[in-house]
């Protein structure tokens, strides 16, 4: 039995591959007194993909050095960064996240029993910790929340107060889950400075922030879930994983931002201890380095080719993903995978294919949940209304609609609609209209119109997304020559629940999804 590691050589076990370390002194301190609690958090948004590998080989060197390890899936917070997992799916994709990060530290020898798991959901709804997020409110600047999460929360030009919320929460993670330190990418660095900024202004300790570099994608850039050439899947089939790896960003001699390199170095050399370059005899033969920075030296001389390397990392990467893949092949894997991830995303590919460029995609729309504040007869027409609608503008907007034979005015009045906000404005028998109410109407005579509703709970201003499309950002003002609202309206409908689509995607917000009343099978 080899004897345990001295806080000298954990210390270095803790560090090794990390781009910064705040708090040093205080780690060494505690290493020389006990075991480090540390924990890793991770949203469950957009499937893992094989950087995840990156901070799994640093929670393998964390439990080397005899840390106490607790993983959190951070539902809640997946759910507030501008709704990447909607609510309706938030409960799948954690079940989703906690099977296939088992199942990628099983596949790198990690012993699950050693580790911690816990849910953001299953501590942060107590009264205890919803008190701690008024109490940080109150201290908390809305320059410093917004600057805390702009790296990490997604920016867009209405950003939601739920993003703001997104800093401080992270920060109090630290106090309820109990750890001394905690560890993330470089780009969480912001929010690691907000916690140690604000933590002791409710009492608490500072922590200890350990963070990884930001591994380069295989385009060169950073791996990304929503870029899908930069990042390789952890079920790819393996000829996916061929194909991908054979466009990879490997130039001959080139050791910046080489994705290829840094997977090298971040995952397989701190799991093995070496590497192998397979190759030909006729090139020299199979060549094993047990030090990174001889391979670097290698490539960047060109004694190693960026041909050989790829396969050599095709192989060792085939034999991680083996057991995941084996994993994920039962029934009712495939069935969570499906139900947590429900639609692909074609708007990624449009770019690829030029035949599409042009094609028109439901993210160019502006929908937004409106509230009637005032509803009169139109002046100069009497099948006419002129309401005005908040949909969070700094003023309501004018919107005439033709509903007076179908929705009585005193039902209209305070109601939540659903309104396409990017139509340009159009006069309409001499008031401008600034947006149109969308509503479900049958296909059958006599003719039957119901208001679409968003759920319950809604407020004015929120975004009505289609189901898959939640990332685009929709045009300022359609250009009625284009004719994209009509292109896309052709496959608007009302599913037999009642519920909004386009083709088979649901219309949805951040709480749940848009219908009408009864409906079935109507156009839009």
């Amino acid at each position: 039995m080899e004897p345990a590691p001295g806080p000298q050589e954990k210390y270095h076990l803790i560090t090794r591959n990390l781009q910064e370390v705040l708090g040093e002194e205080k780690l060494m301190a505690i290493l020389k007194e006990r075991e480090l609690k540390i924990y890793w958090g991770t949203a469950t948004t957009g499937k893992p993909h094989v950087a995840y590998f990156v901070p799994m080989s640093k929670i393998a060197d964390f439990l080397k050095a005899g840390c106490e390890v607790t993983i959190l899936f951070a539902d809640l917070h997946a759910y507030l960064d501008n709704m990447k997992a909607p609510w309706e799916l938030l409960e799948l994709r954690t079940r989703y996240y906690e099977n296939v990060i088992k199942a990628m530290l099983e596949s790198i020898g990690v012993p699950l029993e050693k580790l911690k798991f816990v849910r953001g959901t299953d501590y942060q709804l107590s009264k205890e910790y919803t008190l701690d997020v008024y109490r940080l409110s109150s201290v908390v600047t809305q320059h410093d929340a917004k600057k805390a999460g702009a790296e990490v929360v997604k920016q867009v030009e209405h950003p939601l107060l739920s993003g703001l919320l997104y800093p401080g929460l992270q920060a109090l993670d630290e106090e309820y889950l109990k750890v001394d330190a905690q560890f993330g990418g470089v780009d969480q660095r912001k929010i690691f400075t907000f916690a140690e900024k604000y933590l002791p202004s409710l009492g608490y300790a500072k922590r200890i922030h350990l963070m990884n570099p930001m591994v380069p994608g295989l385009t060169g850039s950073k791996m990304s879930s929503s870029e899908e050439d930069s990042k390789i899947d952890l079920l790819d089939r393996k000829e996916d994983v061929k194909k991908k790896l054979r466009k990879a960003f490997c130039e001959p001699g080139n050791v910046e931002n080489n994705g290829v390199l840094s997977f090298i170095k971040h995952v397989l050399f701190p799991l093995k201890s070496e590497f192998v370059v397979l190759r030909e005899e006729k090139w020299g033969g199979n060549q094993t380095y047990t030090a990174y920075e001889t391979l670097e030296k290698d490539f960047a001389e060109q004694v190693v080719h960026p041909g050989d390397l790829k396969n050599s990392v095709e192989v060792a990467l085939n034999k991680l993903l083996d057991p995941i893949r084996e994993k994920f092949n039962s029934p009712e894997l495939k069935k969570l995978t499906n139900a947590a991830y429900p639609k692909a995303k074609p708007a990624e590919k449009q770019n690829k294919n030029s035949e599409l460029e042009n094609a028109v995609v439901p993210s160019q729309l502006d929908i937004r949940v409106g509230k009637v504040i005032s509803v009169e007869r139109h002046p100069g027409a009497d099948s006419l209304y002129v309401e005005k609608i908040d949909v969070g503008d700094p003023e309501p907007r004018t919107v005439v609609s033709g509903l007076v034979q179908f929705v009585p005015k005193e039902q209209l009045q305070d109601r939540l609609v659903v309104l396409l906000c990017n139509i340009k404005p159009k006069a309409m028998r001499g008031v401008e209209s600034q947006g149109m109410v969308l509503c479900a109407s049958s296909t059958g005579e006599p003719r039957q119109v119901e208001l679409l509703e968003p759920p319950a709970g809604s407020c004015a201003g929120e975004r009505v997304y289609v189901e898959g499309y939640e990332d685009g950002d929709p045009e300022d003002e359609l250009k009625p020559k284009k004719k994209v609202f009509e292109k896309l309206q052709v496959d608007f409908h009302v599913s037999e629940d009642c519920v909004a689509q386009w083709k088979q995607h649901n219309f949805v917000t951040k709480l749940g999804t848009v219908s009408c009343k009864s409906l079935k099978g109507g156009t839009i």
